[in-house]
């Protein structure tokens, strides 16, 4: 089975999963769940797809680590909602659709946000069948929260409002891509590793392919941010550009972010190499985002 084809199956898997981990759409707060459930249709599924891979290449079963990969895309699906609204990038499209506070309402939609991010938490407290000692599932937990909060990803969302309009800097330019995309990536990967009872060492190799990874998932949504169509993302494009962002592109033109991406890309592929699974998932994947036109 070559990457597309795994790829494909754990995103099936995952658009079948997903709604049964969140509540029904009933009640006084039917609206919310509602947006929530929205919210969490479609999309690449990469970070669950990272979870599942990591967890096999160390010996889990599927279905022992699919809440924790549903956290991950929960999280992910959170950051989206809260990263198009008004107040933010207002982006009146995600994946070809309307954004959730267009199609509901700027208060659903920031709610909804919020309890995908709880959820997300809930599901990684009540994993059970973790081949790993308990304490792996706290560790998880507590790495999860690092890597998503003041100090990870919504710190990185934080530093790219800020850096609107004010001259590209490479210093503050990798904070925010590290912050902002590769640490929840890397916490996909390691959540799957620590949950499989992987040992230090493979952890700190698996961590620094993530991080290669992140950083290149990252530069290549930026260029493609400046070079796609709405129509192949989904989503407005050029929408770096019109608010002054920080980006490679900005840095160092579309060829100069394409021979980085590369660079970190070759990077991604020696760590890989000394992974289970390197040639048959981690390598190919590493090819795959380089390529990707979405």
């Amino acid at each position: 089975m070559d990457i597309i084809q795994r790829l494909g199956a754990i995103r099936v898997m995952l658009d079948r999963a997903i709604p049964g981990f969140l509540p029904e759409s009933t009640g006084p707060a039917h609206r919310l769940l509602e947006a929530m459930r929205y919210s969490t249709s479609g999309g690449k599924r990469i970070r669950g797809f990272i979870t599942i891979q990591a967890a096999a290449a160390f010996g889990m079963e599927t279905d022992q680590v699919l809440p924790a990969a549903v956290a991950m895309e929960l999280m992910h699906a959170a950051s989206l909602i809260h990263d198009d609204m008004p107040c933010i990038d207002d982006s009146p499209t995600r994946r070809g659709v309307s954004s959730c506070h267009m199609q509901f309402d700027e208060h659903t939609a920031l709610l909804a946000g919020d309890a995908l991010i709880i959820k997300a938490f809930e599901l990684l407290a009540q994993i059970k069948d973790s081949p790993a000692r308990p304490e792996a599932v706290v560790r998880v937990i507590g790495e999860f929260a690092q890597a998503t909060g003041a100090t990870g990803l919504i710190g990185g969302e934080a530093a790219d409002i800020e850096g609107e309009r004010q001259p590209v800097n490479e210093e503050m330019l990798s904070f925010i891509h590290i912050n902002k995309t590769a640490k929840l990536i890397v916490a996909a990967a390691r959540t799957g590793a620590i949950l499989a009872g992987a040992d230090e060492d493979a952890l700190g190799i698996l961590t620094e392919y993530a991080h290669h990874l992140g950083l290149l998932f990252q530069i290549t949504d930026d260029i493609l941010d400046a070079t796609a169509t709405e129509a192949q993302l989904g989503k407005p494009v050029g929408a770096d550009a019109a608010a002054q962002k920080m980006t490679y592109p900005a840095l160092m033109g579309v060829e100069g972010a394409r021979r980085r991406a590369d660079e970190i890309g070759q990077m991604a592929v020696v760590a890989a190499e000394k992974l289970p699974d390197g040639s048959d998932v981690w390598i190919p994947l590493v090819h795959l985002v380089i390529a990707r036109q979405s």
